[in-house]
């Protein structure tokens, strides 16, 4: 046996473990994402000034620091998702189990996302301030960037022990949960008890540089003890930022849903569970998938209330989110869907075409849609967001239209590459991922009274609830007879 020193093995990986950050290409892409996001908002100034620093302050004192809240809960989700401890694919494959310096391998992502969350901590503070006040002191959007880096020292800290970040986890899903609730507390009439004004300078920047210091020394032992980190839990967020990447470059969304989905089901203990003979078995097997994703329904739930949120908004915004809400909604079981049109195996055996296997996948996620679209109907009709009328017996209408666009969607598949760009004076357009993105979307056309009535501020009428009703049933019917066959099995063939 012949012993080799570790020290030249260690000085060798240290040497070539460049290779997987090349310092020339991490300096281009900077430079192309920094750029890039300078000509967007270049281009979208008007915008962003509507939506940073409105004429009219709408916001009071509880409403900030509700959306203070649910912007800090959803960064923290965000940052627990990626990491925020992680490293490239190749890294994780070659260096991660390699005997080299961890801090010097996991600092560099946890420098960027640090650096990230405090600019989108100061983001949300300038939006804050600019929706709650015409004056306030400037301090505060460092106060906003300060936190943003607890945030993710919070989150580094959380992924190094898992036992902890159960907690962290919870904490963060009660913070969004609070703030909603606040937030549609007010839009449904609730006066909120007024805050004593903003803070005066002399107390803001000496509690700002005190949460700076506290800030500073985090990081500094968050980088400390980036080596306690597991080695599983790194390999998990990899696995999460290259498939996000994947889908960003290859415009294919279905990667990260698919990744979703599995992990989703690989951290969930499931016991074997006989489907009720009283339904149809694809309708009873979707029923039994709804039931075992009782988080996702919970939040489901809590979402009725966003479009309330939005009643100021323009009507074509508020239009819009009932339809995808109710979309999202009916898509809580379309993962079915997909395996069935990935893999008809299933169908084969049962003895079931295309047309009866869509007909029987049709009933949760109609069910589900009108629920969701009912209800959001009746949250804003009660508060008097709405034009006069019966406005939530549209939810009846509304739902199977959100089912049939998640039925299609499902039955999508992968970006189709090989169709025929279009060229237009900006450049090359690709048809494929265009024409997936709008998969779904598309059959909510079938909306368009009740889009027309909202962007009208017409009352609704018992007409008009019988013109969308009979173009939901005609349009409904219409897909599932035209891309189905009562004699094939295959799903995806004519989706």
């Amino acid at each position: 046996m012949t012993v080799v020193e570790l020290r030249p093995v260690r000085r060798w990986i240290r040497r070539t473990q460049s290779a997987h950050r090349d310092r020339g290409e991490t300096a281009t892409t900077a430079y192309v994402v920094v750029f890039s996001i300078l000509v967007l908002a270049a281009m979208a100034q008007e915008t962003l000034a509507a939506v940073f620093s409105p004429l009219v302050p709408d916001l009071t004192g509880s409403g900030a620091l509700a959306w203070a809240a649910v912007c800090a809960g959803l960064l923290f989700a965000t940052l627990r998702r990626l990491g925020p401890v992680t490293v490239s694919r190749p890294a994780a494959y070659f260096l991660l189990t390699a005997p080299v310096s961890r801090r010097r391998l996991l600092s560099p992502t946890l420098t960027v996302a640090t650096v990230g969350a405090a600019l989108a901590g100061a983001a949300a503070a300038l939006g804050i301030l600019g929706h709650a006040a015409s004056t306030g002191s400037i301090v505060l959007v460092a106060t906003g960037a300060v936190l943003g880096v607890l945030l993710a020292v919070a989150a580094a800290t959380a992924q190094a022990r898992p036992r902890a970040s159960r907690i962290a986890d919870t904490a963060g899903r009660v913070a969004i949960a609070a703030g909603l609730a606040v937030l549609v507390a007010e839009e449904a009439g609730w006066t909120p008890p007024t805050p004593g004004g903003w803070p005066p300078a002399v107390v803001v920047v000496p509690l700002t540089g005190l949460l700076a210091v506290v800030a500073a020394a985090g990081f500094l032992l968050a980088v400390r003890d980036l080596a306690r980190t597991p080695n599983d839990l790194i390999l998990d967020s990899a696995k999460t930022a290259g498939t996000l990447a994947d889908s960003v470059y290859g415009v294919e969304p279905s990667f990260l849903a698919d990744m979703l989905e599995r992990r989703y089901w690989a951290h969930r203990r499931l016991r074997s569970t006989p489907l009720s003979r009283r339904l149809p078995p694809l309708t009873a097997q979707d029923l039994l998938l709804a039931r075992r994703r009782v988080p996702r329904l919970l939040w489901a739930a809590a979402a009725t209330t966003l479009p309330l949120l939005l009643s100021g908004a323009p009507p074509w915004l508020l239009a819009g989110t009932l339809l995808i809400g109710t979309m999202l909604a009916a898509r809580t079981t379309a993962s079915a869907v997909k395996t069935d049109a990935t893999n008809p195996v299933l169908l084969r055996l049962l003895s079931l075409t295309s047309r009866r296997a869509l007909w029987q996948r049709l009933w949760v996620p109609a069910a589900l849609g009108t629920v969701w679209a009912t209800v959001a109907l009746g949250l804003l009709q009660l508060t008097g967001a709405l034009p006069p009328g019966q406005w939530w017996p549209l939810g009846l209408a509304l739902g199977p239209i959100g089912a049939v666009a998640a039925l299609r969607a499902a039955r999508a598949g992968l970006v189709r590459n090989d169709l025929l760009p279009v060229e237009t004076p900006m450049g090359s357009v690709p048809t494929g991922p265009v024409l997936h993105a709008f998969a779904g979307l598309d059959l909510l056309l079938l909306a368009l009274p009740t889009v027309v009535a909202l962007a009208t501020a017409a009352p609704a009428t018992w007409s008009l609830l019988v013109l969308q009703a009979a173009v939901a049933g005609l349009g409904v019917h219409a897909y599932l007879t035209f891309t189905t066959s009562p004699a094939r099995v295959e799903l995806a063939a004519r989706s």
